[in-house]
């Protein structure tokens, strides 16, 4: 494929921005991730503050992967076939919806009390999740051009992983200034915010010709297309056993209570640690995009990513953790908009939504099911040798896909244009 005109070519970051339709895709994209964190984290404290139980803290990843992975699939569905902007804004309203009912539990407003009321609303956080990327992405091929992706990619990867530096330390400090209540009602209005984004938007939705094929025909026609994608495939793959294996944010109470001694307080920046690493790394890669040798980069970034999880393992320092935290976000946040432009330039439009639902049943759950394996591997192992497996198995995963998958291994991101 030919190079981009010179004028397209040399369009800067600040010349993306000052698009309206994509300022206010990135706005509903870091109001809804603040709503999300600050949930997040608030529901982390509460959930060990009524148990004292690390194992407690996996099951809440549990809580939300389930249904998301139920409604994935049928998400992607409706994205690719109902008017996106519209949909988006009823997934905001569940997350308020979300975050009103855990108000409810931390105000003891609800007749019932115990911990099953908070992992109902996990998993209602999880259906509503199932919707909040896939909209994103198949909005953010309609407000901007084709060359613009991989420059649109970065700025993207800011504005998510600053909604998650913000929303830990924003949620951290309000629990312990303010107390959970506090804390969930700014979460109430970080995602009427995304709504508000999303109901002033103006955006070319896309024109179904003809009847929709039947929901479980097209589900498994945009499976096919990923599988068959030798490229996309491994990045996903990458990214998910990484993560599964190497998570270690669900474990941050614990290891504040147990090994580093610090408060709620402590939670919000070891929190927001890993997301501004991925800014400064967004940032970078917005003024600078890759386009030669992304395969490699990827491999490095993950085996990087490894490390930091092994470091973070075996420090007693609460401050060292932070800095190994920044720079596990920052590993992290090179393998995020990598992905992200290869699912921008390798998706059709017409499958944009079944296929950001794959990439998030990839991605997206990893988190929570690696918050499960965690809180297992913690309970059986115990939190140190737990975290220190998890790294050598990252490190084995990036070995092992470098050398079964050379198609990403040498991959170019020019190559997909």
């Amino acid at each position: 494929m030919s190079s981009p005109a010179p004028a397209e070519a040399g369009e800067s970051a600040l010349g993306l921005l000052a698009r309206p339709g994509f300022s206010l895709l990135l706005a509903y994209r870091i109001l809804a991730m603040l709503s999300y964190q600050i949930v997040a984290v608030t529901v982390g404290w509460h959930i060990y503050e009524v148990t004292r139980n690390p194992f407690s803290l996996g099951l809440v990843g549990l809580a939300e992967v389930l249904p998301f992975f139920c409604v994935a699939p049928f998400a992607g569905y409706l994205v690719d076939h109902l008017p996106r902007r519209r949909l988006g804004m009823v997934a905001c309203a569940g997350l308020v919806l979300t975050a009103v009912v855990l108000t409810s539990v931390a105000k003891g407003w609800l007749p019932f009390n115990g911990v099953w009321p908070i992992y109902a609303a996990v998993a209602m956080t999880g259906m509503v999740r199932a919707f909040l990327s896939p909209i994103y992405n198949a909005l953010f091929a309609r407000v901007l051009e084709r060359h613009q992706f991989a420059r649109g990619a970065g700025l993207g990867s800011v504005v998510f992983q600053g909604g998650m530096v913000i929303g830990p330390a924003l949620g951290g400090a309000l629990v312990a200034w303010g107390g959970k209540s506090l804390s969930y009602g700014v979460a109430v209005a970080a995602a009427l915010g995304a709504l508000a984004c999303l109901a002033t938007l103006r955006v070319s939705e896309p024109v179904h010709a003809g009847p929709a094929a039947p929901i479980f025909k097209s589900i498994a026609e945009g499976g096919r297309f990923v599988l068959g994608n030798r490229i996309m495939v491994g990045a996903m793959a990458l990214d998910m056993f990484s993560v599964l294996l190497g998570g270690v944010v669900a474990m941050l109470p614990a290891f504040l209570h147990e090994i580093l001694h610090h408060g709620p307080e402590g939670l919000g920046i070891l929190r927001a640690a890993p997301a501004l690493g991925s800014v400064c790394v967004g940032l970078w890669l917005a003024r600078r995009p890759l386009q030669r040798h992304a395969g490699r980069v990827l491999l490095f970034a993950v085996a990087g990513f490894g490390l930091c999880v092994i470091g973070f393992g075996l420090s007693h320092s609460f401050w060292l953790s932070a800095v190994i935290l920044l720079f596990y976000g920052a590993f992290d946040g090179v393998s995020v908009v990598i992905r992200s432009t290869i699912l921008q330039l390798a998706t059709p439009e017409e499958m944009r939504g079944r296929v950001s639902s794959i990439n998030g049943i990839f991605i997206s759950s990893s988190n929570e099911l690696g918050a499960f394996y965690a809180g297992t591997m913690a309970k059986l192992l115990g939190l140190v040798p737990a975290v220190v497996l998890g790294g050598f198995a990252v490190l084995s995963v990036a070995g092992i896909t470098a050398w079964k998958n050379p198609a990403l291994r040498r991959l170019n991101l020019r190559d997909l244009q």
